[in-house]
């Protein structure tokens, strides 16, 4: 029977999120693990990992608000934006102060355009964009929005200093590091990134790899794992009887006697006995609930 649930993670440097990936599956022996939002090798953090089941909410779990810290170091510019690229330019920081860093932060708070950087997954013609970086081919980027909540100077130490962002999906935080070197006119690179946050899972929560480790060795790793439909309690939840149950487990449309609460799209609908069955979207044309997630035999 498949384990079905989500473990916070905090992902060490130097580790892809896709070797965590790797790791869990290997020490649960799971077949579906998947994670909630790719972090750079270099950076730390939250990093979701879904087993069982919980992989197919991961499209939701991306969708979360996300926060980080990030340290950026002024007067370098990276060919990457990080720390993990070539220097393209040097400028002079010596005269930037801490009330022009803070001067140029409501400029990036709200929706902003933003240029993914080469080095990035994303792809231009069915090709990444880091392999045609690393063949040294540049194409061109449009831009993206980009949904900066808050953004906030929380520690200066020329030429360095960090920031607090809390974003929306797609945000790039090596971006919004080279763009604010470029208003300042000296140039900047992100030289550390923390995630603290990604939706319902915070770092002071998460499991070092040493801890995930122990617990495998020791047994009690289930008794880690959030319940997958957690991460959906911002939507309603509605109780069905076994006739609505049956609807569900056969993928067709349905009414329900229910105000649509805060999110009005989808709900979570559970049955009498308390099994998470399904998340459920709403058809407003028809005025039914499509079953969207279909779960098995879920406790």
């Amino acid at each position: 029977m498949s384990v079905d649930g989500i473990l916070n993670i905090h992902k060490p440097a130097g580790r892809t999120s896709l070797h965590i990936v790797n790791l869990v599956r290997r020490l649960s022996g799971e077949r579906p693990v998947g994670h909630a939002g790719t972090l750079d090798p270099a950076a730390t953090g939250v990093l979701p990992i879904c087993l069982g089941q919980a992989t197919r909410l991961v499209p939701f779990l991306v969708e979360a608000p996300k926060s980080y810290q990030a340290e950026i170091e002024l007067g370098i510019s990276t060919d990457t934006y990080d720390a993990e690229g070539k220097v393209t330019n040097i400028g002079d920081p010596s005269t930037i102060t801490r009330e022009q860093v803070e001067g140029v932060l409501p400029s990036f708070r709200g929706v902003i355009p933003q240029q993914p950087p080469m080095y990035s997954a994303l792809k231009h013609r069915g090709r990444r964009l880091y392999d045609l970086a690393r063949a040294g081919i540049e194409v061109e980027r449009g831009t993206r929005k980009a949904h900066i909540f808050r953004l906030q100077l929380i520690r200066w130490q020329p030429p360095l200093f960090t920031i607090e962002v809390e974003c929306g999906k797609g945000t790039y935080i090596r971006s919004l590091a080279h763009d604010l070197g470029q208003s300042l006119g000296c140039g900047a690179y992100l030289r550390k990134l923390v995630r603290t946050r990604s939706g319902l899972f915070g770092i002071e929560d998460s499991l070092t790899i040493p801890q995930l480790e122990e617990a495998f060795r020791h047994g009690y790793w289930r008794e880690l794992l959030y319940p997958m439909d957690a991460v959906l309690e911002h939507w309603n939840a509605v109780i069905v009887a076994a006739e609505k149950e049956q609807a569900i487990g056969n993928g067709r449309p349905l009414a329900l006697d229910q105000e649509r609460g805060r999110d009005k799209s989808r709900c979570r609908a559970y049955s009498r006995d308390g099994r998470f069955l399904a998340v459920l979207r709403f058809l407003p044309e028809k005025g039914l609930w499509q079953p969207e997630k279909v779960f098995s035999g879920h406790q």
